[in-house]
This record gives structure tokens, C-alpha cells and sequence, in this order.
């Protein structure tokens, strides 16, 4: 099952210095991932390519709702972890609760550090731990016309109509 790609933070950090050991390419990225959509699913696709494992830290319930805001997330966090769990480009879900993950980049240090291309390269946080840490930091374009809150916009006014 994907679940077992699923791991407590800490048994996370774990994985990546063994297979940091090893040698291998740890690429990073996080996000919500709220509703998944092509757009999300191409991402994470483009960032498996760039390494030799993709690890994804999701963020928790509580810190979607510090973000997003009430209502959200639409998923609870072991849904939307088991969804992203089950994508082959995916080699490790982790779930962290605070508003950013320069915590966990920081004591993770991956070798690339992956965010989408409607993030500025100073607005990534963690970049700097990961630069200075010899890693890279990579944006990927954004999938047009694919959005979270655009899918829950179209459901609400589905919603609304008699």
C-alpha cells in the first residue's frame, strides 16, 4: 500500500541522511495539496526528475487553516497524504504543522529544494539553508489554468444554483 511511503517526521529526517549516505539526489517540496488537480500532479512529476527521491512535506490541518484559512483544508491530512502517497513520482509523504517548513529544510537539507513557479526565488523559504548547504533550489512553472482554489470557487457555485 502507498501508506507505507507515509512517514512521521522524524523517521522522515532519518531516511534522507541514509539515503544522503548513500549518495543519492534528495529532492524537496511541500505545499497544501488540498484538492489534487493535473497541476499538482505534473509538478511533482517534473520534481522527481530532478533527483533520485522525492520527498513531500505536507502540511497539517492546522497549519492549512493558518494559510487557507476556515473551511480549509477540504482533506484531512492523512487523506490528502495517502493521495499523494499513491502518485509513482512520490517516494516519501511527511506531515509538518507549522505555517512554513524552514524547520524541517533546515534539519533536512535536501539536495534540491523545489517549489512552484508562482513562488518568487526570495519568497522560497529554505533557500538560503539550502544554498548555503551546497544544495540547489529550483522553480518549476506552473500548470495553467489548474488551481485548488479555483476547483473549490466552481464547486461553491455549483453549490448555489437552484
Amino acid at each position: 500500500m502507498a501508506t507505507r511511503k507515509i512517514l512521521p517526521l522524524e523517521r522522515a529526517y532519518e531516511a534522507v541522511r541514509e539515503l544522503k549516505r548513500q549518495g543519492k539526489r534528495v529532492v524537496f517540496t511541500n505545499g497544501c495539496f488540498d484538492l489534487l488537480h493535473p497541476g499538482h500532479t505534473r509538478y511533482l512529476a517534473e520534481a522527481r526528475k530532478l533527483g533520485d527521491v522525492l520527498l513531500v512535506a505536507l502540511n497539517g490541518d492546522r497549519s492549512v487553516r493558518e494559510l487557507k484559512g476556515p473551511g480549509r483544508p477540504i482533506l484531512p491530512e492523512n487523506e490528502r497524504a495517502e493521495i499523494l502517497a499513491a502518485l509513482e513520482s512520490v517516494d516519501y509523504v511527511t506531515i509538518f504543522d507549522d505555517p512554513t517548513p524552514r524547520a524541517v529544510i533546515s534539519r533536512l537539507l535536501p539536495n534540491i529544494l523545489v517549489k512552484g513557479g508562482d513562488w518568487g526565488p526570495k519568497e522560497i523559504v529554505g533557500r538560503e539553508e539550502v544554498e548555503a548547504a551546497g544544495g540547489e533550489v529550483v522553480s518549476i512553472p506552473t500548470v495553467p489554468g489548474h488551481s485548488t482554489s479555483r476547483i473549490i470557487e466552481a464547486a461553491r457555485k455549483i453549490a448555489q444554483q437552484p
